[in-house]
């Protein structure tokens, strides 16, 4: 059997807003981003670059319930994570595109991580995971 979780949805406030944090400032790539007049909604999808694992689904808000978790998906807790090929490259460019980071980088025995939000205040991990670190052989 074979199975993967290829989609996070993510509350978000307004489509283009995320996608503009999304693709001009974390550097996601646009997937898909399809008008699905049935539901008078859009389908949004980003990915890191390159990435061939779980996509985010960017999805707005469309009732008072839902708006309550834009930025607290966690409830305060680290809720994405980040992994790239090289921390000290991204975390500078993503320091210089504004990008509010809330700890500050540390070595781990895991590898380097940085604690960041993103444009609702969710936080993300910035890591870099070691070479010997079963996630980073997959």
């Amino acid at each position: 059997m074979k199975q993967n979780i290829i989609h996070i949805a993510l509350v978000v406030n307004d489509y283009d807003e995320a996608i503009d944090f999304y693709v001009n400032k974390l550097k996601f790539e646009l997937i898909e981003d399809t008008y699905q007049p049935e539901q008078d909604k859009r389908w949004v999808v980003v990915a890191p670059p390159n990435s061939h694992g779980v996509t985010l689904l960017l999805a707005k808000a469309s009732k008072p319930e839902q708006r309550e978790f834009i930025g607290n998906q966690a409830g305060g807790r680290v809720f994405l994570f980040l992994n790239t090929d090289d921390f000290w490259r991204d975390f500078e460019r993503m320091k210089a595109m504004g990008i509010h980071f809330v700890r500050e980088p540390a070595e781990q025995d895991y590898g380097t991580v940085a604690v960041f939000e993103d444009l609702y205040g969710n936080l993300w991990d910035l890591l870099q995971l070691n070479p010997d670190h079963p996630m980073a052989k997959r």
